[in-house]
């Protein structure tokens, strides 16, 4: 399959009063063009600025400090205002979390909707209207021309995602980043607007990296999972081998901590116990460690490398190191 984005060791920083928050560690992987990915891991894992990341979206106190973020390729680290304006949008485009703060909500959907269209596919006023129309027709709405009129507060938050979905498929990318593009909605429209994305894909293969902590959407939707904790991706694969056969404790603790579906039996679930670590002074071993019920004397001394686990499997995890085994502590 033809590599559409690359990451190398891409590592993002926050400079605070308090000291250098290590948001972004070190991280790399690939998507294939047409491809559907999850990344998941709970909140303060370093999954939304890793998104934005990708989209040179950090701005002060924020900082890249290292590595490449290549499309076809190209490195988009080091291109200037006026590049990334142009490459994002028409070949990634993000969909936010929060709809209401990304749409301005003293201008008419209209407007916000046929201003990114002028400003990409360089139309007139009058082929703009016509596009939009016809976008808020693809993503589900009904009444486009009604709904172009109104304010971002007339309409409900389904409605509010679908028009981010419009503005980000206006241009038709390459690759949709879509960072929880559901939270913040019942479960009825989640499905929903999980559909739509996905019949996009089918009509246009553009590849989607769905970033979320759900992990029932990743199974889902996606093909591939990558699972981030502390900064870092501790563990990658394809979804169905990881979800039946987790090779590191933190995916373990992940799944074990979902409500199970056992005909007529309720069982408890089972929380991670203690805290994300620190990333103002992260640990210098694995940053799972400090939860870790497998927790070896080397893991919190030295990080661990990655290590291949079948066919398009890796983990970050001395578990995986024969010869470190037996100084595992099992409680």
């Amino acid at each position: 399959m033809t590599k559409l984005l690359e990451i190398e060791n891409l590592k993002t920083s926050f400079f605070t009063e308090a000291g250098e928050v290590q948001a972004v560690r070190g991280v790399g992987f690939h998507l294939n063009k047409g491809e559907v990915c999850g990344i998941v891991g709970e909140s303060g894992s370093g999954k939304s600025v890793m998104a934005k990341s990708i989209m040179s979206l950090i701005h002060s106190p924020g900082k890249i400090k290292e590595g490449r973020i290549l499309l076809h390729g190209e490195n988009l680290i080091g291109k200037s205002d006026k590049e990334l304006r142009s490459i994002r949008g028409n070949e990634i485009a993000l969909i936010s979390q929060d709809p209401m703060s990304a749409l301005n909500p003293v201008v008419r959907i209209g407007k916000q909707l046929t201003e990114v269209i002028i400003r990409h596919r360089k139309v007139k006023k009058k082929e703009a209207d016509k596009i939009a129309v016809d976008l808020l027709r693809q993503v589900g709405i009904s009444s486009p021309e009604e709904r172009l009129r109104q304010y971002p507060h007339e309409l409900s938050g389904g409605m509010k995602q679908r028009i981010m979905i419009a503005m980000a498929i206006s241009c038709s990318p390459e690759l949709l980043i879509a960072d929880e593009p559901t939270t913040a909605l019942d479960v009825t429209i989640q499905a929903q607007i999980l559909d739509l994305m996905n019949e996009l894909k089918e009509k246009t293969d553009m590849a989607l990296l769905l970033i979320t902590h759900d992990l029932g959407v990743v199974a889902q939707n996606c093909e591939r999972v990558m699972v981030m904790y502390g900064g870092m991706i501790m563990e990658e694969g394809p979804v169905k081998d990881l979800f039946q056969n987790p090779k590191h404790p933190y995916t373990e603790g992940l799944l074990g901590s979902l409500p199970k579906q056992s005909e007529g039996v309720k069982e408890r679930l089972i929380p991670i116990q203690g805290s994300p670590p620190d990333l103002l002074n992260p640990p210098k071993g694995c940053p799972f460690a400090g939860r870790c019920p497998y927790t070896m004397s080397i893991c919190e001394k030295q990080m661990p490398p990655y290590f291949e686990v079948g066919i398009g499997r890796r983990t970050m995890c001395w578990l995986q190191d024969e010869s470190k085994k037996d100084g595992a502590n099992h409680e």
